[in-house]
């Protein structure tokens, strides 16, 4: 499906010529090896591109990661993998897919892992052809035998290799299986008994795992439930897996196949991508592939994971506006207001194109509802709501106006308070709380107390003001930053 027409901003890094899909990060000579498939016009092919950074901020585009195969070639889409050295040398293994080779059982185009080494620190890549294998057809589906993660989890047992794979029988979609292979040289390939088997999805794409303290990881996406990346923890990195305590999803529907890599210091970050939608408007459909971000995991002590602003990030916002709000509704004392029985909200000047804002509110206990409102009008109301809705436990993303379903004052979407698929659960106990928002054109990711991230599009509306808002209770809005880069 077209996307929309790009836009050229850097904070949510999106190429020239194309669009970001999956990344596969990898940490090499100090750097973030950011090798991603360029989702370019249909019918050109799926190639790696590779960008290479050491603070999510600045990025040396360095071309083609790995190339594509010809048009009769297994690889003509490139998709998804991973890479790992062994010995001083470098290994890509990968999904290969061709639309006009399909599985004569299915007739769907097969997909089949391949791969590709480096002896000049991945300068080049030697493709393998010998090494390509298949799904085994008594077993897993053909057409489903993809994102190849490797790791190495005892470096005296063997290389494992997960994917993303169906059984052939059971609930159509509930056969999705981490499908599980093992090797001693990273040439040849035995599949043996599944890695994680939850009856749960379609299928889990990008699967991938790592270690931080005492807890292993499973990270994977699914579009089954919900289109999110989720994970699962476990002591021993073979399982079993279990559900964190906290939400198990890593942002909402805007934020998708993220996989992680870490620095020298063990931080670990989440690199995937925000997708586009359809004709470059708020109602239109999520498409795939789209602007890259980057979120910091962060453990807490039970284990669960918290999401974050990486700190590079948040410093090269160097450049500080002022803000002056003018009440619209309300009795507001300073950026303060008790508001038991109503709404209350004041508006700031119009804001830049890219920025960070940096809210910090004490929210009284009982609060419906408090926020900030993007691309704000003068009344306040019209814009692009994120909103913390203690209450219901959750961080929401809203717009007015919203869908007109006629020319009746109540034919509108009413019944769809807020975007569905952007709502985060959150702990919102009275007291203070930090709400971090980066925008870049269309793009934004809306931080909560360094613990949970929400991403989505802003089409419909591109200027406007900065909105405050507090619905039936107290809140002082004790801190309010507004940043852009130089």
């Amino acid at each position: 499906m077209p996307h929309p027409q790009k836009e050229d901003h850097r904070v949510f890094y999106t190429p020239s010529d194309g669009f970001v899909g999956d990344v596969i990060p990898f940490r090499h000579g100090g750097e973030f090896w950011l090798f991603y498939l360029l989702d370019r016009h249909p019918g050109e092919g799926t190639p790696w591109q590779l960008l290479r950074t050491r603070d999510f901020v600045t990025y040396d585009e360095a071309g083609t990661g790995l190339a594509n195969g010809d048009a009769a070639a297994d690889d003509f889409n490139a998709y998804t993998g991973s890479v790992v050295e062994s010995d001083g040398v470098h290994h890509v293994f990968y999904t290969g897919q061709n639309p006009k080779i399909v599985d004569e059982a299915t007739g769907v185009p097969l997909q089949v892992v391949m791969h590709a080494v480096s002896h000049d620190g991945m300068a080049t890549w030697v493709k393998q052809p010998q090494d390509t294998f298949a799904a085994p057809g008594d077993r897993y589906d053909r057409a489903d035998w993809r994102d190849p993660f490797v790791f190495r989890p005892d470096p005296e047992g063997p290389w494992r290799m997960l994917l993303a794979a169906r059984h052939l029988t059971g609930p159509d979609r509930r056969r999705g299986v981490v499908a599980q292979c093992a090797s001693w040289d990273l040439a040849n390939w035995e599949v043996v008994e599944p890695f994680w088997d939850p009856a749960l999805y379609v299928t889990q794409e990008c699967p991938e795992v790592f270690r931080m303290g005492d807890w292993w990881y499973l990270v994977y996406s699914e579009f089954s439930e919900r289109f999110t990346t989720r994970y699962r923890m476990s002591r021993d990195p073979l399982g079993p897996w279990l559900l964190p305590a906290a939400d198990d999803s890593l942002d909402g529907r805007a934020f998708y196949a993220a996989k992680s890599a870490a620095d020298e210091d063990g931080r670990r970050f989440a690199i995937g991508w925000i997708p586009t939608k359809a004709g470059e408007t708020d109602d239109g459909a999520w498409e795939w592939a789209g602007a890259m971000t980057v979120h910091e995991l962060v453990q807490r002590p039970d284990g669960a994971l918290d999401v974050r602003l990486p700190d590079t990030v948040r410093a090269s916002f160097t450049e500080e506006d002022r803000v002056t709000f003018a009440p619209v509704l309300g009795d507001w004392d300073r950026l303060g207001v008790d508001v038991p029985d109503g709404h209350a909200c004041a508006v700031a000047g119009p804001l830049p194109d890219t920025f960070l804002l940096t809210v910090d509110v004490e929210v009284g206990a009982g609060t419906s509802a408090v926020g900030v409102v993007l691309r704000s009008g003068q009344d306040g109301d019209e814009g692009y709501a994120v909103r913390l809705e203690p209450r219901a436990g959750r961080l929401t993303f809203d717009r007015w106006p919203r869908l007109r379903t006629g020319d009746a004052q109540w034919q509108i979407s009413g019944d769809v308070p807020q975007v569905l698929e952007l709502e985060r659960a959150v702990d919102l106990a009275p007291g203070p709380h930090r709400l971090e928002v980066l925008v870049d054109g269309t793009a934004f990711t809306a931080y909560l107390d360094d613990r949970v991230a929400m991403s989505g599009r802003l089409y419909d509306k591109r200027d406007g003001g900065l909105g405050l808002f507090v619905t039936e209770g107290h809140a002082t809005f004790t801190d309010v930053r507004l940043r852009r880069r130089p």
